[in-house]
Parts: C-alpha cells; sequence; structure tokens
C-alpha cells in the first residue's frame, strides 16, 4: 500500500507544477486560470442539469447525448487560447509529453492496483448546492464577471428563489449593458419575485427589450404568461405565437407553447368575446381569394408571365406562409390558400392571428421579385370570406 501512496505522491508533485506556473505570471495569467476554472463550472451545471432532465424523462438519450456534445463544445470555445503564451514558454515539446505521460502513468496506476470506486467517486459531477457556492464566491471576488452574475440568476432562479435572480440579473445588466436577453430575464425573475402581478417596471424592461430585438424570447414568454393570467387571452396568443414562428420544429418546448394557445384559444372562444382578426378555431385555415389584373396592365405582360399568389404574416416573420404558382393566362382565378399550403411545417396561417394577402407577377419567375404586385389590408387568418386581390401597381421588390 505504501508504493500506491508514493505513486500517488509522485503524482500529485507533478500535478501542483502546473499551478505554480501561472502564479510566476502574475494577475494577468492568473486572472486567465480563474475564468477557465469558472467556464469549467459552469460546463458541469450544465451536466448535472442535463443528468437531472434526463432522470426525469424530459430528454431522450438521443438529446442528452447532443445536449452533452454542445457543452463540451462550448468549454472548448471558452478555453481555448488561454494557454497559448505558457506553450510558447515553456516550448512545444515538454507540454505535450507531459500531457500524454500523466494519464498514461495514471492509467497503468488504477489497471495495477484497482481503486475503481475511489476514482468514480472523484469523477463525480458537484451538485448544484455546490456550483452555486462556486459561482457566489466568483461574483464577489470578480463583482464585474457578467457571466458569472448571469449563470447565478439562472440558478437562482431554478431554485425559486426569484428576489435574488433578478438582483444577479441587475448586476448583469450592469456589467454588461442593456442586451436584450438580460432584460427579458431580468423582468421575468422580478415577475415571478412580484407574485405575478404586472407592473410599470416590467413593462418598461420588455418594451425595451422587444425594441432592440422584436424576437426576444424570454420577453415574448413572460408578456403571453402575464396576458393569460390577466384574463387577456388574443394578446397571449399573439406574444406565444410570435415566440412559436421562431422555434425550431424540433424543439421539446414547442408543445407546451403551443398547449398553451390552444387553452388560450379555448377560452377565449368560450368567453365569447373574441375580437375580430383574431383565431379561435383550432382546425386548418383555409383563405379564399379572387385574383384579377388591372385592365391597364393587359398590353404590360405576357402570358406566360408566372403569377405568384400567397399569404404571410401581417406581424411577423417575412417569409410566405403558403403560396399558389400560376400564370398570368389563369386570370381571373379563384384559388384557396390553406395549412396544406405551407412552405414550413412550423409557419403556418393558422399560427398568426392576422395575414397579409399578395399576388405578384412575375416574369423571371422568381417569387421575391416581379414586374406587376396586389397587396391586401391585413385580415383574420380564421375568416371564411372570400377576398379579392387586384394587381395593379409596379413592384418596387425588382
Amino acid at each position: 500500500m505504501i508504493e500506491f501512496w508514493i505513486a500517488a505522491g509522485l503524482l500529485l508533485l507533478v500535478g501542483l507544477a502546473f499551478p505554480l506556473i501561472p502564479a510566476l505570471r502574475g494577475r494577468r495569467a492568473q486572472a486567465e486560470e480563474d475564468r477557465t476554472a469558472l467556464n469549467v463550472a459552469l460546463y458541469q451545471e450544465r451536466l448535472a442539469e442535463l443528468s437531472s432532465q434526463r432522470d426525469a424523462a424530459v430528454l431522450t438519450a438521443e438529446q442528452f447525448a447532443a445536449g452533452q456534445a454542445e457543452a463540451a463544445r462550448e468549454l472548448l470555445a471558452d478555453t481555448e487560447g488561454t494557454g497559448s503564451e505558457r506553450v510558447s514558454r515553456l516550448g512545444k515539446a515538454l507540454p505535450l509529453i507531459v500531457a500524454v505521460l500523466v494519464p498514461v502513468v495514471a492509467l497503468g496506476l488504477y489497471m495495477h492496483w484497482g481503486a475503481s470506486q475511489q476514482i468514480a467517486q472523484m469523477q463525480e459531477q458537484p451538485s448544484i448546492g455546490e456550483t452555486r457556492a462556486r459561482l457566489e464566491q466568483a461574483v464577489k471576488d470578480s463583482p464585474d464577471s457578467a457571466e458569472a452574475w448571469y449563470f447565478l440568476g439562472r440558478i437562482y432562479m431554478g431554485d425559486g428563489r426569484s428576489a435574488e435572480a433578478a438582483k444577479a440579473y441587475e448586476q448583469a445588466v450592469r456589467v454588461a449593458g442593456r442586451a436584450p436577453e438580460l432584460l427579458g430575464q431580468w423582468a421575468q425573475a422580478l415577475y415571478f419575485a412580484g407574485n405575478k402581478q404586472w407592473s410599470e417596471e416590467l413593462q418598461a424592461l420588455t418594451s425595451e427589450a422587444l425594441k432592440a430585438d422584436p424576437n426576444e424570447v424570454t420577453s415574448l414568454g413572460l408578456l403571453g404568461i402575464a396576458a393569460f393570467e390577466d384574463e387577456r387571452y388574443a394578446q397571449s396568443i399573439d406574444y406565444w405565437q410570435r415566440l412559436l414562428a421562431q422555434m425550431p420544429a424540433e424543439d421539446p418546448a414547442r408543445a407546451s407553447i403551443q398547449g398553451g394557445i390552444d387553452q388560450a384559444r379555448e377560452r377565449l372562444q368560450a368567453s365569447g368575446a373574441a375580437p375580430a382578426g383574431e383565431v379561435v378555431n383550432k382546425s386548418m385555415a383555409v383563405i379564399k381569394v379572387r385574383v384579377e389584373l388591372a385592365p391597364a396592365l393587359q398590353g404590360k405582360v405576357q402570358p406566360s408571365d408566372t403569377v405568384f399568389v400567397f399569404a404571410r404574416a401581417a406581424s411577423g416573420p417575412p417569409m410566405p406562409l403558403a403560396v399558389k404558382r400560376l400564370t398570368v393566362a389563369d386570370l381571373p382565378v379563384e384559388v384557396e390558400l390553406s395549412d396544406k399550403d405551407a412552405m414550413m411545417e412550423q409557419l403556418k396561417i393558422s399560427s398568426f392571428p392576422q395575414v397579409q394577402l399578395m399576388a405578384r407577377v412575375s416574369r423571371s419567375g422568381v417569387a421575391t421579385a416581379g414586374e406587376w404586385i396586389g397587396r391586401g389590408q391585413p385580415i383574420a387568418s380564421s375568416t371564411s370570406e372570400q377576398q379579392h386581390l387586384l394587381i395593379d401597381s409596379p413592384d418596387q421588390a425588382k
């Protein structure tokens, strides 16, 4: 047994040699080490979160593996370059030799003496409490670390300590500036800390965030929750649909957002207070439209020119939600635009409360630019009345 402790002591001495090197390099190198240690702690926290989500059956094995790989890539990116100066001082050969020998020798000792239980204990991830303590110490030592304040706020929110989370996000904003995503997180923490009571401060924070970034997800989600709690179901649908429109199709959170939208629609319909232009029907949206060409343009187009008839969100992404392709020879014509004509599964007519109809004549056959166009006014995506489009204006998109 004494031989094991002698070998372990020698390895320990080798390991201790490395922290002495940055100590000799002064405060700048020490700051790099501190940042690396924090990144490692945040990496370990992410792994713990993924493990708990997997154990709770929130993540599949494939999603868990993908999350692990993504966390490792982020850790590599965060720590990349911190050791470049150290290599230049020591030379390229010595760090490489030591980096290879240490794990080889450790593996040899493990294979010879065993000690699998002890090694397994050493590999255990730190608990959330330990990570929280590290971050709390980090912000004491480096109060101007926006990253540490941000992740500390996340941990506080996960613990249900929303008031402390709000203070942490406030400090992150103080250090990093009024970034939209930080303002959204700050507002969310304040909302839950204030017993879900809306206030002028929350409105100001979310408005500022959405002014800088209309797609800031935390603010959209929070405004949807607040509107739903206040029984403003039409507004909650609008905010959540804007949020849903930018979420990837494979995002597991889409189901819960869509569930909230469906519940808001049901309550809005049950109350009988659905305003004009609001989607309350969960069935597939179908819009009928008659398309005509202005008489003044009859001699300026050719029968073979392509005509694109499409619907796009009145407030949302600019890409078309549904498209039909015709020719000038087909005009006038009556067509239907529906969810079946969606260009993307996650972007359908029924996903937005209001849409705008357009018809474009394009001699080149390019849908995004043409010679002539007709535009309709925003209408409810649930409308059942036939619409009318007159192609009568020069297309400014060309």
